[in-house]
């Protein structure tokens, strides 16, 4: 599983100083299967790449997000959490972006992974962040309304307006799915306010009324970052899949500290071959 991670602080100016990690430890398995299985050829290239290094649109996925950040003066240093096995790759990805810093979970296999949860709290400890921390899929696009300056600036304007234990308030986004969807992510509930009412893995459409899925992206407050470490103890003799996906952690967050959501238009999410056709489609479509 891939992801981003963000620290920040509060500056005298009201500007949040960010720090940007990208989780890159996951193994693309599915990925590489559907490739296996393709007869056609046309995606042979593909076949050893990390997803966060797929072309999309002529851009690595993990590059679309640095050209992102580029309009968020804030985020000045990116670390990138990875695998043994992908670990050249990325140093060779990396050598291009001096702002870029790499960590391994030192696994080199998929079964030996540690999980997305457990390479966050690896990345928050390795890099001493102490601050608040955006955690994004690094096999995770958005549509074209997104506007990750914007998204960021919700985080004060919810701690602005909701002083109570503010400095614990952590942000998610969310997106408008159907039936199909909710059968195949996790969907959030909640209050008039956006905060955040549950979180449910999977329910299917009969399971909520909500149609809110969750990706992988948040926000988590130092008071989330200390409870990650609890969790992971809970979750330390259970199976890998209930600390793997960060779904879980928002589910054993969100009733101890305020969280809150915003909502974006879409999202893609780069699993199988499909899914990163018609991803990189889009993405061919002019946009940079």
């Amino acid at each position: 599983f891939v992801v981003f991670v963000v620290a920040a602080h509060k500056r005298a100016v009201a500007v949040l100083a960010m720090k940007v990690l990208l989780l890159a430890a996951g193994y693309g398995t599915r990925l590489g299967r559907d490739i296996e299985a393709d007869t056609t050829g046309d995606y042979a290239h593909l076949r050893g790449l990390p997803k966060p290094l797929l072309p999309v649109g002529g851009v690595p996925l993990a590059t679309r997000w640095l050209n992102q950040l580029k309009a968020c003066p804030q985020c000045d240093q990116v670390y990138v959490v990875v695998n043994d096995f992908f670990k050249a790759q990325f140093e060779a990805w990396a050598a291009e972006f001096p702002n870029v810093k790499l960590v391994s979970d030192g696994t080199t296999t998929n079964e030996t992974r540690i999980g997305a949860v457990a390479a966050i709290d690896l990345a928050a400890t390795h890099f001493d962040v102490k601050d608040d921390l955006l955690i994004i899929g690094g096999d995770v696009l958005f549509k074209d309304d997104f506007d990750l300056a914007a998204v960021l600036a919700k985080l004060p304007e919810y701690r602005a307006k909701h002083t109570a234990d503010s400095e614990k308030l952590s942000l998610v986004l969310c997106y408008e799915t159907d039936d199909v969807g909710a059968s195949k992510c996790g969907i959030l509930e909640l209050d008039e306010d956006k905060r955040v009412t549950a979180f449910l893995e999977k329910p299917g459409p009969e399971g909520t009324t909500s149609r809110m899925a969750c990706p992988c992206f948040y926000v988590f407050s130092p008071a989330a970052l200390a409870l990650m470490k609890d969790f992971l103890r809970e979750k330390a003799d259970g199976p890998l899949a209930a600390r793997d996906a960060p779904g879980n952690f928002v589910r054993y967050v969100f009733d101890k500290i305020p969280l809150f959501a915003t909502q974006v238009g879409g999202r893609f999410d780069v699993g199988g071959l499909e899914a990163y056709k018609v991803c990189d489609q889009y993405f061919k479509e002019a946009r940079p």
